[in-house]
């Protein structure tokens, strides 16, 4: 039954899963995919063609040489798209006793590939790795160090204020990785919000992110940007002083309060006239493995406005580049080895009334199957302030929670 279930699933090459609002896509549909020189205009015009509809969406982080004058030169190992635009065949909402068809027809090989997507995930929440994987970083620690000080070097110069630098793990002939037991087996660890497991034919993506980029209710938008981070502790009286240290740590605050900013400047570029306010700032929130500071801003804007001028508006997302936004990216490409493509890009949802969730793509594993390469990025802001040998030992902490289940 196990190798049977293993097969039917393998060959729905495209699915896409959401726990948190337990929608399931699936199927091949339709879809338009961007790549670099391609006109950007053409994603609305795809969501244009398609209201009504639900809409996966996948932004890489260098869509970025699209709405800027930038450029992406870093070696590339994934190779996704800059951008994905996908209405599957099918789009199920599950609920606790059953699950409903808002997306597709309703056939017995739909309703079969449900029930047993939905066993698997919840039977498999072990991952056995029998090949351990070996997962080596693009520069070692001296050369972390190394450009970090030369970060700091840069914000003493005042060409930027905080700058999130970010590196790549990865490891190499990475057959047949069976990525729904993987998933299963870390969501039940993280429970993170915004988690995402998405499967193409050449790709996957598995996302254990806690981070909103963007969403969209009628004409109010929210962005929470994270920024500050620290462990849990053993114990109660533990976890409580942590989140005293947390909210007392003069640089942690310091850099949620200048992406808070930046989100701001952002939002004002599409914004109703005053509408752009600070709901929450640096609001102390608890998840699974860590405690985080998380700012919530909001704004209205016009009903009618596009989902590719608010894309072009505040993507990336502050939280992941740094101040002032366009100059820290410039610095990014100049001292990162790696090109972060999906990472610290999004995936969200478009609903069929226009309203969407998009996510930041952080603490993920993403898989090219055809070159059989797995990579984990992970990163930390850099401010004036920082220490290059624990912003380093920061992020094999965070790199670490999800590459512990190779070993």
């Amino acid at each position: 039954m196990r190798d049977n279930l293993f097969t039917f699933i393998e060959s729905v090459k495209d699915f896409i899963y959401f726990p948190k609002d337990q929608l399931l896509g699936f199927g091949a549909g339709e879809r338009w995919v961007m790549y670099p020189g391609d006109d950007f205009s053409g994603m609305q015009v795809f969501l244009d063609q398609h209201k009504g509809k639900y809409i996966f969406t996948c932004l890489s982080y260098d869509l970025k040489n699209e709405l800027e004058e930038l450029k992406s030169e870093n070696p590339d190992t994934i190779e996704f798209p800059l951008l994905v635009l996908w209405s599957p065949e099918s789009v199920v909402e599950i609920h606790p006793e059953a699950f409903n068809f808002v997306q597709g027809e309703v056939t017995v090989k739909t309703q079969d590939f449900v029930k047993l997507f939905f066993d698997k995930i919840q039977s498999e929440t072990t991952f056995l790795n029998t090949n351990k994987l070996n997962f080596s970083s693009r520069i070692d620690r001296e050369t972390y160090i190394q450009s970090v000080n030369k970060v700091k070097a840069e914000i003493q110069y005042g060409n930027c204020y905080e700058l999130n630098f970010c590196q790549e793990f990865y490891a190499e002939q990475v057959k047949d990785l069976d990525v729904i037991p993987l998933f299963a087996a870390i969501h039940q660890q993280t429970k993170a919000p915004f988690s995402v497991m998405m499967n193409f034919e050449n790709w996957s993506v598995l996302c254990f992110s806690p981070e909103r980029y963007i969403q969209k209710i009628g004409g109010r938008l929210l962005s929470q940007p994270i920024k500050g981070t620290i462990r849990r502790g053993k114990d109660e009286m533990e976890d409580i002083e942590l989140q005293k240290t947390l909210l007392g740590d003069k640089k942690e605050v310091s850099e949620n309060v200048m992406i808070t900013d930046l989100v701001r400047n952002d939002f004002s570029r599409i914004a109703q006239r005053g509408s752009v306010k600070v709901e929450n700032l640096c609001e102390l929130q608890t998840f699974e493995t860590v405690h985080h500071l998380v700012s919530s801003i909001v704004c209205e804007v016009n009903d009618d406005i596009p989902f590719e001028k608010i894309i072009s508006a505040t993507f990336p997302m502050g939280s992941m580049t740094g101040a002032p936004k366009v100059s820290v990216m410039k610095l990014i490409e100049q001292y990162e080895s790696f090109k972060r493509g999906l990472y610290s890009g999004s995936i969200g949802v478009i609903y069929p009334n226009g309203d969407f969730d998009l996510n930041v793509v952080i603490r993920s594993l993403l898989y090219n199957k055809m070159k059989e390469i797995l990579t984990c990025s992970v990163g930390s802001a850099i401010t004036m302030k920082s220490d290059p040998e624990r912003e380093y030992e920061e992020c094999l902490v965070k790199v670490n929670k999800i590459l512990q289940f190779f070993n």
